[in-house]
């Protein structure tokens, strides 16, 4: 695709605002994407929804709605759009189509999983009610339909607390992050049944690497993300959400801060916190990292990636995620 006077100039107030943070010798191989992807997305009513792990050319780029996954499928569902396509992995596209039945849920690549997705079943979800009957399931969101099917009520990493708590109970079985699970133990006197599903991003990060980045830099402020270890979370200053980690570098302005999360997210957010000075720690997604700006054009130019699911599935499954936003963050 030709980067053209044409493209140059309707898509130069893009680059613009991320040029802090992608080299202007790649602006040419994406600028052409970006343009002819815009146009095609309201010939066609659709909106693009991109997670804050996206690229910023994405992230940046072509969506309409940048945010975490839950928000993501929330905001599409408040739309007229007749199709969704979905810059995530397919748990995301899936719940936007829980939210979004009648639209037209896209994904570009289908084989963009998700380790702690694809670590748990709905068969396992059975076996574990069956070994602890009565016992309420929560399921994080960062799971597939069907085992939000079999769940009792959804949670963010943002609400997974509140969510824990408002349940009024003894015993909950939470799934499949062991260590976000672990984590809303220390923060809950529930005993909390844990599943051993693990984000391969986070799983990486260590303390000793936090104490020498903070060492390296004295006045810096670490925020980490509670699908991270526990001795991670013990070494940083703030542990949070996606959401939450974005609202407090957005409200606290720290000189430099690291973000334990997914590398992509620093440069998004760096280009609306200018201010900041961001260390990035690189671990990157390789699932998130299957969606790329070709792959958006051709799945919105030829609708292919279609996520389709049976009608009980979508009931029970919505029902668990309704549930959640009624208690809500």
């Amino acid at each position: 695709m030709e980067f053209n006077q044409e493209v140059k100039k309707a898509t130069n107030h893009i680059y613009q605002k991320i040029s802090k943070v992608l080299p202007e010798i790649e602006w040419a191989s994406h600028a052409p994407y970006i343009h002819e992807i815009n146009k095609l997305k309201k010939e066609k009513n659709a909106v693009i929804l991109a997670h804050n792990y996206q690229t910023p050319e994405i992230y940046h780029g072509v969506s309409d709605f940048a945010a975490d996954s839950l928000a993501l499928a929330v905001e599409a569902s408040k739309t007229s759009a007749d199709i969704i396509v979905m810059a995530g992995v397919h748990f995301m596209a899936e719940t936007a189509k829980l939210m979004s039945p009648n639209k037209k849920v896209l994904l570009p690549d289908m084989g963009a999983g998700c380790s702690l997705s694809s670590s748990i079943t709905g068969e396992d979800v059975r076996n574990l009610k069956k070994q602890h009957p009565g016992v309420p399931v929560v399921s994080y969101v960062n799971t597939s339909a069907e085992v939000k099917a079999e769940t009792d009520v959804c949670c963010t990493s943002a609400n997974a607390v509140k969510i824990v708590k408002s349940l009024g109970v003894k015993k909950v079985i939470f799934l499949p992050d062991n260590y976000l699970a672990q984590y809303v133990a220390s923060q809950t006197d529930v005993e909390i049944i844990s599943w051993k599903g693990i984000c391969v991003v986070h799983d990486q990060f260590n303390d000793q690497e936090i104490h020498e980045i903070r060492k390296n830099n004295p006045e810096i402020k670490i925020i980490a993300h509670p699908e991270c270890p526990p001795d991670v979370i013990k070494a940083s200053d703030f542990a949070g959400s996606t959401s939450g980690m974005i609202k407090y570098v957005k409200d606290n302005q720290p000189k430099k801060v690291m973000m334990v999360t997914e590398c992509s997210m620093s440069d998004n957010i760096q280009v609306e916190n200018p201010n900041v000075e961001f260390i990035r720690p690189c671990n990157l997604c390789p699932h998130m990292k299957k969606i790329t700006l070709p792959k958006i054009l051709d799945c919105l130019k030829n609708e292919t990636g279609e996520i389709v699911m049976d009608q009980e599935t979508i009931i029970k499954a919505k029902t668990s995620v309704e549930k959640m936003a009624a208690i809500g963050r």
